[in-house]
Formats: C-alpha cells, sequence, structure tokens
C-alpha cells in the first residue's frame, strides 16, 4: 500500500488556507481560548479533506529468474558417449528446475561455427549472446554442460560481466585417456628435391603413464614412406625430401589405443607447398629450322627452366676441308650430356634430330634406360623421322609411343581434338579446340605414324595420329609429329594455341599434378570439401569419403567438362578427410590445419572450476545417467557459495498487475470526522 494526495484544488491555494488554518489555531492556543485544539482539529480536518488523501493498494506478482543452461555442441563433443551424457544431464537438469516455480530454465545451444577456419569451443560467447536480453537482477545464474575443454574462457569475473554464479556440470570420466599427435612446426613452402623439417610431438592426456614410447607412421601425398619411434612428450623432427610441385600433404598417425576418448586426433597434417627450384631442360635441333625459334623462345620465357639448347650445324660426315682450327663452333659435349648428367635433366627435347652419327648408338640406349626410369623425352618431328637416318632405327624405338611408317603428308589441315583429346588435360581446355572447324590456323605437314601406344590426342591430315603421349617404365614419351607448330608462333591465319600446347606438353612430361590423366583431387577452403575426378573415361564412379570421426560417405561425382567430374561438400565435422575411387585416394583437411578443437578431448574441471569457485559456483563431473546431479539450493543472496550444491539466486523482482485506490476523506469516512470535528468543536463553544 502507498499514500497519495489527490487536491480539489491548486496547491498554492491549499497552501494558502493551511497557513490561515494554521495562524488561527496558533493565535487561540496563544491566547488560551477554550476549544483551541477542538478548532485545531476540525480545522485539520477540512485542510485534508480538500488535500483528499488516497491509499493505492498494488497488485504484483514475483518474476521468475532465468537460469542459462549452456549445451556444448562443439566435435570433441561428437562421440556418442558424451552425446548420450549431456542429453541426460540436460534432461535431468530441466526436470530438476521445474520443480521451482521461480526458475525459468533458457537452454542455449553452443554450436559450431560452420564458417569458422579454426573451430573452437566458445561457450562464454553462446552465453553473452543467450542472455543479451536478461536483466542482470533477473539472472539466477549459468550452468554450463561441458567435456571442460573450453577455449574462450574470460581472464576475470569483471570481463565476463556475470553477476551471478557460474556452475560447470562435466561430461566424461576422471580416468579418460586419450593419444594425440600435433604439428608444431613445418615450412610453409618447400624446394622439391631439398629436405624439410617438420617438428611434431605426441602427447598422452589423461590417465596415461607419460615417457612411452610409440610408433609414428607417415604417409605423403596419401603414400606411406616410413614410420619411426619417438616418446610421448617429447618434440621430435622428420625430415622429408619433397617429392613434387604443388601442395604436399604430409600426414602423422598413430595406432588407437585402447578406450581411448576418441580416435579423430591420432593423424595430423602439415601442408607444404612444393617449389620447383629449377627444371632442367635439354634442347637438341638436328638442324636449323623455322620452328627450332618457338621452342627456344618458349622455354627461355620460363624463369623456372634452365634450358641447356643445342643445334647441330656441322655433322660429322660434312668434309669442306676447313681446318678444325679455324671453325668457331661449339664441339657437342656427347658423353657429358647423356652419359655423365643425363640423370640431371627433367626433359630431352629432340627437335627435328635425325641419326647422323653424332650420338653413338649406346648413348641410344642410355637415353631410353633413362626414360625407363623415370625421365621424360620429347619428340618433336619433322621428315627426318620418316627417313633412313630417323631415330626410330636406334635403340631408342621402344621407347617410342609410334614407328614412322615412311610416309610424309603434304596437306593443309586443321589440328583437331580426338575423342582422348577432349579428356586429356594437355588438350582439353585448348582455346578454339572445341569448335569445327577449330579456330586456330592450318599446319601442312604429318609424318605418318603406326603401332601407337598410349593417348592419341591430337589429329593430323587424314584423322592421322598429330600429338602421342604416352607413359614408358617410370618416364614419359610425347611425339609431335609436325615441324608445323611455328606457324601458330608466327600468326599464320590468326595462329593458334601454340604457348598454351608446348607448355602443357613439357610439364605432362615433368609428371606435373595438375596435368595427370587419371587423378583425384580434393581440396579445401574453410568447411567447403571440393573432389575433382580426372578421368580418361566416359562417367565415373562415386567417391568415398572417410569422415574425420571414421564414418564414410559414398558421393556421386556431376560431370564439369570432358573427362573431368566434380562435387562439392560443405562439412560440419573439421579433421583430416580422405577420398577413394578405386585404387586413387586424396586428402584434404577441412578447417584449419591446428585447430584447438582437437588439440585436448580429454574431459577436464581444471578449465572451468577457477572462474566458477570465484562466481560462488563450482565445476563438477556428472555420471552416464546424472544421477550425481548437485542439490539446487534457491537464495536470496547476491553472493553464493553453496558448497557442493548449485546456488541460484532468486530475484526480488515483481511485475505489477493492477492498483486499487481508496480515497480517505470521501464518501461517509471523510463525512463522518468533518461532522464528528465541527459538532465538537460547537458542543465545546455552548458550554
Amino acid at each position: 500500500m502507498s499514500l497519495a494526495f489527490d487536491p480539489f484544488l491548486p496547491l498554492p491555494v491549499l497552501a494558502m488556507l493551511a497557513a490561515i488554518a494554521a495562524l488561527l489555531v496558533g493565535w487561540a492556543i496563544f491566547k488560551r481560548m477554550r476549544g483551541a485544539m477542538l478548532r485545531a482539529l476540525a480545522l485539520a480536518a477540512l485542510v485534508l479533506a480538500l488535500a483528499n488523501p488516497v491509499a493505492n493498494f498494488e497488485d504484483r506478482e514475483p518474476v521468475t529468474s532465468v537460469v542459462a543452461i549452456v549445451v556444448d555442441r562443439s566435435p570433441s563433443q561428437g562421440t556418442l558417449d558424451r552425446v548420450t551424457r549431456t542429453d541426460a544431464a540436460l534432461k535431468a537438469l530441466t526436470e530438476r528446475l521445474a520443480r521451482y516455480p521461480v526458475f525459468e530454465p533458457r537452454i542455449i545451444e553452443a554450436l559450431p561455427d560452420p564458417g569458422a577456419r579454426s573451430p573452437s569451443t566458445r561457450l562464454f560467447e553462446a552465453l553473452a549472446s543467450g542472455i543479451r536480453d536478461v536483466p542482470s537482477s533477473r539472472l539466477a545464474g549459468a550452468v554450463m554442460i561441458t567435456d571442460g575443454q573450453v577455449h574462450d574462457l574470460p581472464g576475470s569475473l569483471a570481463a565476463l560481466g556475470l553477476d551471478a554464479p557460474l556452475h560447470g556440470l562435466i561430461v566424461g570420466d576422471e580416468n579418460e585417456i586419450d593419444r594425440r599427435v600435433d604439428v608444431l612446426r613445418s615450412p610453409r613452402f618447400g624446394i622439391v628435391g631439398e629436405d624439410q623439417e617438420i617438428v611434431y610431438r605426441v602427447s598422452d592426456d589423461g590417465a596415461l603413464s607419460p615417457g612411452q614410447p610409440v610408433e609414428v607412421r607417415v604417409r605423403v601425398n596419401g603414400e606411406e614412406i616410413g614410420s619411426e619411434t619417438t616418446t610421448a612428450g617429447q618434440e621430435s623432427s622428420f625430415y622429408l625430401n619433397l617429392p613434387r610441385g604443388g601442395e604436399n600433404i604430409v600426414e602423422f598417425s598413430v595406432d588407437l589405443i585402447e578406450d581411448e576418448v576418441t580416435p579423430s586426433n591420432n593423424r595430423a597434417v602439415a601442408l607444404i607447398e612444393g617449389i620447383r627450384e629449377n627444371l632442367r631442360v635439354l634442347l637438341v635441333s638436328g638442324e636449323p629450322h623455322a620452328g627450332e625459334r618457338a621452342w627456344r623462345n618458349l622455354l627461355k620465357s620460363d624463369a623456372a627452366v634452365d634450358l641447356v639448347h643445342f643445334t647441330i650445324l656441322r655433322p660429322p660426315e660434312k668434309q669442306d676441308g676447313t681446318p678444325i682450327s679455324e671453325l668457331s663452333l661449339i664441339a657437342f659435349p656427347t658423353r657429358e650430356l647423356f652419359v655423365e648428367k643425363i640423370d640431371e635433366f627433367d626433359l630431352i627435347i629432340f627437335d627435328r634430330y635425325q641419326n647422323r652419327g653424332v650420338l653413338p648408338v649406346l648413348y641410344y640406349d642410355y637415353i631410353a634406360r633413362y626414360v625407363e626410369d623415370g625421365g621424360a623425352l620429347l619428340v618433336a618431328a619433322g621428315p627426318e623421322l620418316a627417313g633412313i637416318e630417323s631415330i626410330a632405327d636406334t635403340p631408342l624405338a621402344p621407347a617410342l609411343p609410334g614407328l614412322p611408317t615412311g610416309e610424309i603428308t603434304d596437306a593443309g589441315y586443321y589440328p583437331r581434338l580426338s575423342d582422348d583429346g577432349r579428356r586429356h588435360p594437355v588438350t582439353r581446355a585448348l582455346p578454339g579446340g572445341a569448335r569445327e572447324p577449330p579456330a586456330w590456323g592450318r599446319w601442312f605437314r604429318t609424318v605418318g605414324v603406326t603401332n601407337t601406344v598410349g593417348n592419341v590426342v591430337l589429329h593430323g591430315a587424314e584423322q592421322q595420329p598429330l600429338l602421342v603421349l604416352n607413359r614408358h617404365g617410370e618416364g614419359r614419351v610425347a611425339m609431335l609429329l609436325s615441324d608445323h607448330g611455328w606457324l601458330w608462333a608466327r600468326g599464320f591465319e590468326g595462329g593458334g594455341p601454340h604457348v598454351a600446347l608446348y607448355r602443357r606438353i613439357a610439364h605432362w612430361l615433368m609428371q606435373e599434378p595438375s596435368l595427370e590423366e587419371e587423378a583425384l583431387r580434393a581440396s579445401a577452403n574453410g568447411r567447403r570439401l571440393v573432389v575433382e575426378r580426372q578421368t580418361m573415361q566416359e562417367t565415373s564412379d562415386p567417391v568415398t569419403v572417410t569422415l574425420p570421426s571414421g564414418a564414410t560417405r559414398e558421393i556421386a561425382l556431376q560431370p564439369e567438362a570432358d573427362g573431368l567430374f566434380r562435387v562439392e561438400l560443405l562439412l560440419d565435422e573439421p579433421g583430416l578427410v580422405e577420398v577413394t575411387s578405386g585404387e586413387l585416394s586424396a586428402l584434404a583437411h577441412v578447417g584449419a590445419v591446428d585447430a584447438p578443437e582437437f588439440r585436448a578431448m580429454v574431459s577436464t574441471t581444471q578449465i572451468l572450476e577457477p572462474i566458477a569457485r570465484q562466481s560462488g559456483g563450482l565445476a563438477t563431473r556428472i555420471d552416464a545417467s546424472a544421477g550425481n546431479l548437485p542439490q539446487i539450493l534457491p537464495t536470496r543472496t547476491a553472493s553464493i557459495n553453496a558448497g557442493e550444491r548449485m546456488g541460484l539466486r532468486a530475484s526480488n523482482e515483481s511485475v505489477l498487475k493492477g492498483v486499487r485506490s481508496l480515497p480517505l476523506f470521501g464518501g461517509f469516512l471523510g463525512l463522518a470526522l468533518m461532522i464528528f470535528a465541527l459538532g465538537a468543536t460547537w458542543f465545546r463553544e455552548g458550554r
């Protein structure tokens, strides 16, 4: 109840009347007049009646206090056991809070951010967002159901801005164990062929004994290259000789131990971008000709290519009487190039070369073995290949993807993509190749071959093979069966994509991963996984995606272009993903490589306990059925320390439902008081 006034007269007038009444009463008392007190009572009643006092009676209803329940749904909580325990704890807590009408539970699901590059558990961020509309006076407290691995812990309660108890209910047993491997330091870039140091560490968390020997297996680009033994808890170094250019995925893995929390952190990866320092190319031109400069200009324009170029200007059979001492030509160092240093070259190009005795016959056998052992050979053929001095009549013949028929077709034609050429990455996307006729100039010579092996990707005159690509042993061989590619370089009839064609041929021969004709590639951008399947077949089988948790999904690929199939997936589970299709496999790491979410997976009370105790709360473990859930203690105090019980502050706030007003001098009550006061005065005056 509250007292208020609703005067019938303006306040200044009422105040003046009250002052006059006070003067009259004071004068009567000063003169000791009889009945002065009764007159004072009558005048006071009159002034009060004019002031109209009103008694207000408020109807109020207590408001509920909000209990914020933050449920950890981060990836580290994704195991079946923890999901079950979390759901059981949430159910038990809400049922217990339902016994107290003063409390209103508010469930806040702390879900992982799909766009986060580095997944982490951010419970306090979810809490702040979930209670943004709750006044601090109505907040009873916060309860976090989690494994205890929280990554956004505030430094203090002041930084948290929470003036209420904070409790942590930790799902997970005290004797949990987990073995994990982390890459501590790794170079982002490295030179192909040089050793790179990668520092890693195997950690045993939980109840495992420290310092145990652990076997670590190492895989590079999906292929296991060895294993080594390290000591848990100590840093170890692994030296890797980068095998290829482009992205290299180095994976360290340890075996799953019995009763381990999760296998998701038993593998760690390092991504190293391989850079080729120098590509050594040997270009041997059999004689000067118009197309020689096209090859030379292309190779010299690439800063990553070290070019060694020789042109045979004076074959051994040329005898014109010129003394050797007067010749300014450089002798062809055949033994140094083709015997002593042949393995130092990444690519050998024979440009219109013919067997005229410059190279001993045995050297052709060295070249064939160089290819078989992993080297690369390109034969840019001219009429010499069909003649009696053809290199096809040497020990190099078994390495060639076609044998000359001895015929040469001199007729204008458009180089056209074959069925294989439309799917092969060397020729598939050549500008202008999809039109008929192709949007490029004509060539006028084709050297006939037979018994072709490998892939014929370009056709020449009369559908004869023009470009043949083949694998020989560990190496690769290409034959370009015309010497008229220079017409494109000169812009004849609009020219053509000679730079793209020549460069792709060279890089395919040097085993550039992006130009493999049968390949499976996987890449990730944040949580988005992109899978590509390059094949020479018309269709592609589904791929199997193995997620970090070990679950598998079979995904159908969609046609992207001839010979190229693609699919994009949005994954909620970060970590190392393996994609397989038949014998092909590819790896990709979804999310950040060093995500905090997977550094530690063992449940713990140590992270939340300090700030929980500081707020007057507690951090305790709960069993699988949440049967040992702490008791709830409602209280009105601002600071709570409930021991092993969950103290929750009940609010003193209420909501006004209505107001009832009662005039004190209105109606019969006011009239009776006035009559009594005036009657008493008259009675006293009449005596």
